[in-house]
């Protein structure tokens, strides 16, 4: 199975954290069905040309959030999400994004409204991309 995970080599953020986010929106959007068996660690650590050690540790961490579950002999699958922990990861990611995006505000000394008005502007502005791809399709 392929999972679109895309590494950014120049990100400062460590890979293993790079990864283990985007694996995780996967799971809590949706995108990646409970059930799913996911690649081993070994083919997963190949396709992503990193080490082992980085995929095994993606996999505990989710396995210990609940969103991975491991079989002895068969594999790694996406574990049941039920409803309301899907509804409070993804309230926890946007979160997350949310808090980083003001910090990097406070860090540049920019204002409540004027971050209140980048906001607005990049919601509107991807919401309506989003709508105008919808129609496209």
């Amino acid at each position: 199975m392929w999972i679109p995970i895309q590494i950014n080599e120049n990100s400062a953020e460590p890979l293993y954290f790079q990864i283990e986010t985007q694996l995780r929106s996967l799971i809590v959007s949706g995108q990646i069905e409970e059930g799913t068996l996911l690649p081993s660690i070994r083919e997963f650590a190949s396709s992503l040309k990193c080490s082992v050690i980085t995929v095994r540790r993606v996999y505990q961490d989710l396995e210990n959030e609940g969103l991975l579950l491991t079989k002895q002999g068969t594999g790694t699958f996406v574990a049941r999400v039920g409803q309301s922990e899907r509804s409070e990861y993804r309230r926890m990611v946007v979160q997350e994004a949310v808090e980083a995006a003001v910090d990097a505000g406070l860090s540049v000394q920019y204002s409540e409204e004027e971050l209140k008005a980048l906001f607005l502007k990049i919601i509107k502005d991807k919401y309506q991309s989003e709508v105008g791809e919808e129609k496209k399709k």
